[in-house]
C-alpha cells in the first residue's frame, strides 16, 4: 500500500521552527503557537479533544496568538527549536530538536530511554511541578467540560517518585531478520514499534531484578515466537510472579487482599493507604449508614471502608473477583460486608431493601472510558445520598459530572492523587452529594 502523501500545509516536511511553549496538553505534550507563513490562514476549527491544552480546551485556534504546534518533551515557558513531522487541518506536530531557553523546572531524566520510550512523559519536569500541572489539569477540565468553577485540592504526592510500580507488562514482537528482538514498551509516538527496556526506573527494585531473567528466557526461546506477546511481572510484599494465573496477596494498611495476578489492582501500593483512607473518609462524611461499592473487584474499597458503616454491599460483574472478595472479607474478619455478581442491566436490583438510598453512599471506580449511560441511569434511579467517584481518567470522569449535576448532585470535594509519578496519568476522587 502506498504511503499517504504528506500534507505540506502550513509547513513542509521536517521544516524547523522556533516557538515558545505556553502550556501542556492533557497528553503531557508541550503546546506553543507560531505565526503562519505568508498568505496562509488559520482555520476556524477547534483542536481535537486529545490535543486540547490544559489552559483552555474550548478555545478556537483562529486565536490571534497563532497556529498551534505540539512538541513532546517541551515544557511551559521554554523557547525551543522543533522539526515538523505532521500537519493536521488545525494544528501541527513536531519533534523537539533543541531547547533554546530551558524552564527553571527542567531536570535531568533518570532514565536514559526517556524521550524514546513512551511510558513516561514528565521525567524532565521537577516533581513538585508535575503535581501542580496535574491539579491544574483537573481544575481546567471541570471548568471547560462541566462548566464548574470549583477549588481542586493540591495533588496528593506518591511516597515514591520512582520504583513504585508493582506491575509491568513488557511487550515483544517476533525476532527481526537480524535476530534482534526488543522487549519493552511502545516507542514514543508510535503504535507498533517497541523500545528495548532492560530496566524500568518507575518499577520496583524486585521487578527489575526479576526482569533480567524473564527477558533472558524469552530471548533464548525467540525462534518459537511467531507472533507478538506480553510478559507480566507483578510484585507483592517482595515476591514477584510472571504467571498470569498466580494468586497475589497485597497488603494495604491492615488489610491483606488476594486476587489473580492478571486482574486489575492499583499498581502503586505505597500510596494506597492514603488513597483508600481518603475514599473511606469521603464516603462516610455525610453520615450514611450503608455503603455500596459498585465496581468492587476483589474488595479494596468495600473492605477498607467497612469499619465506617453498618453494612457494606459489593457488586461486581466478574464472578472470579466476587469469589476473592468474599474470601478476603472472611480472611480479614469483616462480617458486615457481602458481595454479589451483578447483572450489568440491573446492577442495583439485588440490593437488600434495608439499603435505603437516602441513607446510602455509593463508591464507583469505573474503567478508563467512564460510566456508560445505562449504569448512570440505574444509579440516578436508585438515588444514593452520596457518590464517591474514583477515576484514572479525569476527562471521562468530568464528562460524567455533567450528568450528575443534571440529576441533582452537588460536587463537594475534588482530590487528585498521583498514583503515576513521571507520567501524565493520575487518579482523581470526586465527592457528590444529592441536594
Amino acid at each position: 500500500m502506498a504511503k499517504k502523501k504528506f500534507n505540506d500545509r502550513p509547513f513542509p516536511y521536517h521544516a524547523e521552527i522556533e516557538l515558545e511553549i505556553a502550556t501542556l496538553t492533557n497528553l503531557g505534550v508541550g503546546l506553543g503557537r507560531v505565526s503562519l507563513p505568508e498568505g496562509q490562514k488559520i482555520e476556524d476549527r477547534e483542536l481535537s479533544q486529545a490535543s486540547k491544552p490544559i489552559e483552555n480546551r474550548e478555545s478556537k485556534i483562529e486565536n490571534s496568538s497563532g497556529w498551534v504546534v505540539m512538541v513532546p518533551f517541551a515544557l511551559p515557558g521554554e523557547k525551543v527549536r522543533a522539526r515538523v513531522f505532521r500537519n493536521h487541518r488545525n494544528f501541527s506536530e513536531a519533534d523537539l530538536v533543541e531547547v533554546l531557553n530551558p524552564s527553571p523546572h527542567r531536570i535531568t531524566p533518570r532514565c536514559e530511554l526517556f524521550g524514546r520510550c513512551g511510558g513516561c512523559q514528565y521525567q524532565h519536569l521537577a516533581y513538585a511541578e508535575q503535581l501542580a500541572w496535574k491539579r491544574r489539569q483537573v481544575e481546567e477540565l471541570l471548568q471547560h467540560m462541566a462548566g464548574l468553577s470549583f477549588p481542586v485540592a493540591p495533588t496528593v504526592p506518591s511516597p515514591r517518585e520512582f520504583g513504585y510500580r508493582s506491575k509491568i507488562t513488557p511487550h515483544f514482537n517476533p525476532p527481526k531478520a537480524d535476530g534482534s528482538m526488543p522487549i519493552g514498551f511502545l516507542r514514543q509516538g508510535t503504535r507498533f514499534d517497541i523500545v528495548d527496556v532492560p530496566h524500568c526506573p518507575i518499577a520496583t527494585e524486585a521487578i527489575n531484578d526479576r526482569l533480567i531473567a524473564a527477558r533472558a528466557r524469552v530471548f533464548g526461546q525467540r525462534e518459537a515466537y511467531k507472533r507478538g506477546a506480553t510478559l507480566l511481572l507483578r510484585e507483592a510484599n517482595g515476591e514477584v510472579t510472571t504467571d498470569f494465573d498466580a494468586v497475589i496477596t497485597e497488603t494495604v494498611g491492615e488489610l491483606r487482599l488476594r486476587f489473580l495476578a492478571r486482574d486489575f489492582f492499583q499498581n502503586n501500593p505505597f500510596i494506597l493507604p492514603a488513597f483508600t483512607g481518603y475514599v473511606r473518609e469521603q464516603a462516610a462524611a455525610s453520615g450514611t449508614r450503608f455503603l455500596v461499592d459498585a465496581y468492587c473487584g476483589s474488595g479494596l474499597f468495600a473492605l477498607g471502608c467497612a469499619p465506617a458503616f453498618e453494612r457494606v454491599a459489593g457488586i461486581e460483574l466478574s464472578e472470579s473477583s466476587i469469589r476473592f472478595a468474599r474470601e478476603n472479607a472472611a480472611a480479614n474478619g469483616i462480617a458486615n460486608a457481602t458481595f454479589s455478581a451483578g447483572d450489568a442491566a440491573s446492577i442495583f436490583a439485588g440490593l437488600d431493601p434495608a439499603f435505603v438510598a437516602a441513607d446510602t453512599a455509593v463508591i464507583i471506580d469505573p474503567p478508563r472510558k467512564g460510566c456508560d449511560a445505562s449504569f448512570l441511569g440505574q444509579l440516578f434511579a436508585y438515588g444514593p445520598r452520596t457518590v464517591v467517584y474514583v477515576s484514572c481518567d479525569p476527562a471521562t470522569q468530568i464528562r460524567d459530572m455533567k450528568e450528575f449535576l443534571a440529576a441533582g448532585y452537588t460536587v463537594t470535594a475534588v482530590q487528585p492523587f498521583d498514583l503515576f509519578p513521571q507520567t501524565r496519568h493520575l487518579e482523581c476522587v470526586v465527592t457528590l452529594v444529592r441536594a
